[in-house]
């Protein structure tokens, strides 16, 4: 996958369309993590535990190019980025929550 996802190379299923953009897991993560409201890259880094700066990054980046993350940055010394949700990555809102109601569940099960 190049690292902004053209629609004339998106699959033809919408499922498979889904998982592209959101199928990894820090990218799930970083939806989950930036829902609430925008987030410093070292709150994201932090929040998110074991990711390296360098997979964080890159992972902000290709989001950031799909339509899913903004990414602000202030002209300051040093520099501050924030990173936030689109609508975009905002409508995956639903997914998550389903994502969170299944894994609860199955966890229930599995006690």
């Amino acid at each position: 996958m190049t690292e902004q996802t053209e629609r004339k190379d998106l699959p033809d299923c919408p499922v498979e369309t889904t998982l592209m953009l959101i199928g990894d897991k820090w990218k799930v993560l970083i939806l989950r993590d930036l829902m609430p409201g925008t987030k410093r890259f070292g709150e994201l880094k932090k929040s998110l535990g074991n990711v390296s700066q360098k997979v964080l990054t890159a992972q902000l980046r290709t989001m950031e190019a799909n339509g899913l993350v903004n990414r602000k940055v202030y002209a300051e010394v040093p520099p501050k980025v924030e990173y936030s949700l689109t609508e975009l990555g905002q409508s995956l809102k639903p997914i998550l929550e389903a994502m969170q109601n299944w894994g609860e569940e199955y966890k229930s099960h599995k006690n």
